[in-house]
């Protein structure tokens, strides 16, 4: 009988304690944090000596360290410990950290922050929570190393390839995410069952750094980020304001022909406005404290639906106004820490391409198709042909708003949308809203990479709760189904996914600067104006550069990663026409301006 071929995560995971052994021998003060696997690979996070400052030859050392334990064919052993010889074990190893994951063992039965606050906050019911201590603590024992840890592990390190994984990073990382805590040292390492694996996904990652928007982002000046305006808070310069102002106004274009209306909302509101809808309770991590405004309470918003339900209760509303669509592109606050926070994919403060649609539930299927259909335009627009759809429904761990019978009329409604739209869709328990049932979109880059982006929310729970009405067809009042959806997500996040998928090349209507013109010297910079002039009064995005020699400064032009230069000598001003380069298409010979003017009408226009 064939052996059984060894399973990937657990490959991963047996590495992250060999990491751990590897640097306890290097650092044997070291306290040991946590070391899970994560997406291609694990991570294991220490609090080192004082005098302790890794970089990448330290990485390259543990990594020798690692591969030595491998090929000593270490068992990893599974033990059952009572709370009493774990607590002993981990104290007589002066690991701190472990027992303060045993007193939440035994505590909550739970060593899950999120799991830990739910019961904190009342979201577990009273009486449900699992407070019981377990029967046993799971420990695994490799050589002299031993972790609290709950499995699974290849049964011996023969079964681990020592040229398929490869330490990567370090980072700094507060224990446990809070950053109240001690900030520890945190070791990444990217594994795979072959080398080849291992070499493709490297060279992957180099592309990828290339790639990163942070990088590009200085090189084209987008955004900033600094520490005096604060953590996840970006501010949009001048070429990056371009680029969003083009998303939000083909995204209102296009929402005005499906009969959106749009609004705007105000940055705060009363405390009392989200504990109506919920948030307050079930959302409270993600929210800022409150603010003391003439004696109330009162909050930056984090989403716009208790606002726009306002706008629906302006008056009676009958059937034949439904579906009432109102749109916002709307800036929105959010508490995240500040170890989470990673350039403009996560963020304090950003904007959402929201809309909440409110409809009969006859209508639902019909509208949640609809949001649908205009996803799916967007996603082409922007070069996105490649995703899939992940369906969120409540799972029994987590609270919700609302009875089991209403839940499952949501999800049978979503299920049914998502199986007439013919997408690509799998279920996922426990990624619901805490109001209703949910279909995240989930795209491909270029590289492979997979992000969350869009999404699109059946709710039966606020409008009940906000007490929102319609007079139907036979003269009763009923209550509406609220939709709420956001395309695209964030707009900043969405615009760092674009950033990397297209490496700073940005289609030409996107482009912050569409041309350049270059006159060759300066008997030609008098014409060279007049084309600058005519470009820029047909609204194209166009400079004008005339200093430096014209090979610096086509170059320059290639790195900035403009679409179009425009270079001219004798014969342009000649016969009124312009030598034009075009990005990743070389020269392209002399153009009459006419003729380039509506090229680039006509590929702005399209949106190629």
């Amino acid at each position: 009988m064939a052996n059984k071929k060894p399973n990937i995560e657990h490959i991963r995971h047996s590495l992250a304690h060999l990491l751990a052994m590897a640097v306890l021998e290097k650092w044997p003060k070291a306290r040991l944090g946590v070391g899970p696997v994560i997406e291609n690979g694990f991570y294991y996070d220490f609090l080192l000596p004082k005098n302790a400052k890794p970089g990448l030859e330290d990485l390259k050392e543990l990594e020798q360290k690692m591969v030595k334990l491998i090929k000593q064919n270490l068992d990893f052993k599974g033990k059952r410990l009572s709370f009493v010889e774990a607590k002993k074990l981990f104290k007589d190893l002066n690991q701190d950290f472990k027992l303060e994951l045993l007193a939440d063992l035994k505590k909550y039965g739970t060593t899950d922050d999120s799991a830990i606050n739910n019961q904190l906050s009342g979201a577990v019911s009273k009486g449900k929570a699992n407070r019981q201590s377990p029967i046993a603590i799971s420990v695994y024992q490799t050589g002299d190393f031993v972790d609290l840890c709950r499995g699974g592990h290849v049964k011996n390190t023969r079964e681990i390839n020592p040229k398929a994984f490869q330490l990567t990073k370090i980072a700094g990382a507060y224990w446990r995410g809070n950053e109240k805590n001690p900030m520890l040292i945190r070791f990444y390492g990217v594994a795979f069952e072959t080398e080849k694996e291992l070499k493709d996904y490297l060279k992957n990652l180099e592309e990828a750094e290339k790639r990163d928007h942070r990088k590009i982002s200085k090189a084209q000046e987008l955004f900033l980020l600094t520490e005096e305006v604060g953590p996840g808070l970006a501010l949009w310069l001048p070429n990056g304001a371009v680029i969003r102002r083009e998303i939000e106004n083909f995204q209102i274009q296009e929402q005005i022909k499906l009969d959106y209306q749009h609004v705007y909302s105000p940055h705060i509101g009363q405390k009392s406005l989200w504990v109506k809808s919920g948030h307050w309770e079930l959302y409270r991590d993600k929210m800022y404290s409150p603010m003391d405004v003439e004696g109330e309470e009162y909050l930056v918003k984090p989403m716009t639906c208790p606002m726009h339900i306002q706008s629906y209760k302006i008056h009676p509303r009958s059937y034949k106004e439904l579906p009432l669509r109102i749109a916002e592109v709307a800036a929105v606050y959010r508490y995240e820490q500040s170890g989470e926070l990673n350039g403009l994919l996560r963020v304090r403060a950003f904007t959402q391409d929201d809309a909440h649609i409110f409809c009969t539930p006859d209508q639902a299927v019909d509208e949640f198709l609809g949001v649908f259909r205009f996803i799916q335009k967007l996603y082409k627009t922007f070069g996105f042909s490649d995703y899939r759809v992940r369906a969120g429904f409540r799972s029994a761990k987590e609270k919700y708003l609302g009875q089991t019978k209403v839940w499952k009329e949501a999800e049978k409604k979503l299920a049914q949308a998502l199986e007439q739209s013919g997408a690509d869709f799998f279920i996922a328990k426990g990624e619901a809203a805490f109001y209703g049932p949910k279909a995240d979109f989930l795209i491909k880059d270029a590289l492979g990479r997979e992000w969350q982006c869009g999404t699109v929310q059946i709710d039966f729970m606020l409008p009940e709760r906000f007490d929102l009405r319609y007079i139907d067809r036979d003269g009763k009042e009923k209550v509406p189904v609220m939709i709420h959806r956001a395309p695209l997500g964030s707009l900043e996040r969405f615009l760092a996914i674009l950033i990397e998928h297209y490496a700073g090349a940005f289609p030409l209507w996107l482009a912050p600067v569409q041309a350049v013109v270059m006159p060759l010297g300066l008997k030609h910079l008098s014409f060279a104006k007049k084309v600058f002039q005519q470009l820029k009064d047909l609204e194209i995005r166009v400079e004008l550069w005339d200093e430096d020699t014209i090979s610096k400064r086509i170059r320059n032009a290639e790195l900035k990663k403009i679409p179009y230069a425009l270079v001219i000598g004798d014969k342009e001003v000649k016969a009124k026409a312009v030598a034009v380069r075009q990005r990743g298409k070389g020269d392209l010979g002399a153009i009459k301006i006419e003729k380039f003017v509506k090229q680039v009408q006509k590929e702005i226009e399209k949106k190629k």
